[in-house]
């Protein structure tokens, strides 16, 4: 089981205020970088090494500024 005690939950600044599909984040762990569904706070969590993480951010950013 993942160990979540002290993550800082944060939704992304491109998400609407629709309460519609957001995601939260938490990149403050050790080691890990949680996501999760911000309209399901005790459902699953995703998580991911902090590299993965990056590595996957920067790709959607590349997409985004290509098309």
């Amino acid at each position: 089981m993942l160990d979540l005690t002290g993550a800082r939950w944060r939704k992304s600044t491109r998400s609407g205020s629709n309460g519609g599909e957001c995601v939260e984040v938490a990149d403050n762990l050790t080691d890990l970088v949680a996501v999760r569904d911000s309209k399901d706070q005790a459902g699953p969590v995703l998580a991911f090494h902090p590299y993965a993480w990056s590595t996957f951010v920067s790709s959607v950013k590349a997409a985004t500024r290509a098309s």
